[in-house]
């Protein structure tokens, strides 16, 4: 049996959503100036890994994710939290491997000349501004499920699933387009 939430359980919603809200734009924010303002740290040869890692944790994400949604489709809720928990994790060490890279590198440029590259910025936009709003979503539905508020988990995860995947593949498709475009 469920009960209707209580307004203090409400406020407490709301408020763990307000300060959600607000740490996914201070990220969004501290991202946009490390990227566009903030000059490289480092040359260009130190951590060289980094892009190659970020692009297989975003596809460890991603196979996570499809892991997840197939457990919850058979009622596997166990198991399902484990690959969410998953996909969070690889998420996660995916984005301080990003500021790191971003922080030693600063942002790394298609070529002006190379195949596909409308088709690529297109890709790279829609990536970056969906990340942005993923982010909030994948918080409110991890927050959702952690406190026991599933009719809430449910209809926010339809959207986060999507996006979370998209983001999550377009991600490792930009890394693999940009790899190509520099030979």
């Amino acid at each position: 049996m469920t009960t209707a939430p209580t307004s203090a359980s409400r406020s407490g919603a709301g408020a763990a959503i307000t300060a959600i809200l607000l740490i996914s734009a201070a990220a969004s924010l501290f991202l946009f100036w490390l990227i566009y303002i903030h000059p490289a740290a480092a040359s260009s040869a130190q951590f060289a890994f980094l892009p190659a890692l970020n692009a297989i944790l975003n596809g460890m994400a991603a196979v996570a994710l499809l892991i997840g949604y197939t457990f919850i489709r058979a009622r596997q809720i166990e198991r399902h939290r484990a690959a969410m928990i998953s996909a969070f994790v690889f998420s996660t060490l995916f984005l301080v491997s990003y500021i790191l890279h971003h922080y030693l590198h600063g942002d790394i440029y298609y070529p002006p000349h190379a195949a596909f590259r409308t088709f690529y910025l297109w890709l790279l936009a829609s990536h970056i501004i969906l990340a942005t709003v993923a982010l909030p979503l994948i918080l409110t539905t991890f927050f959702f499920s952690l406190t026991g508020r599933i009719p809430q988990h449910r209809r926010i995860a339809r959207w986060t699933l999507p996006l979370w995947l998209y983001v999550s593949v377009t991600g490792v498709v930009t890394y693999v387009m940009l790899r190509l475009a520099q030979g």
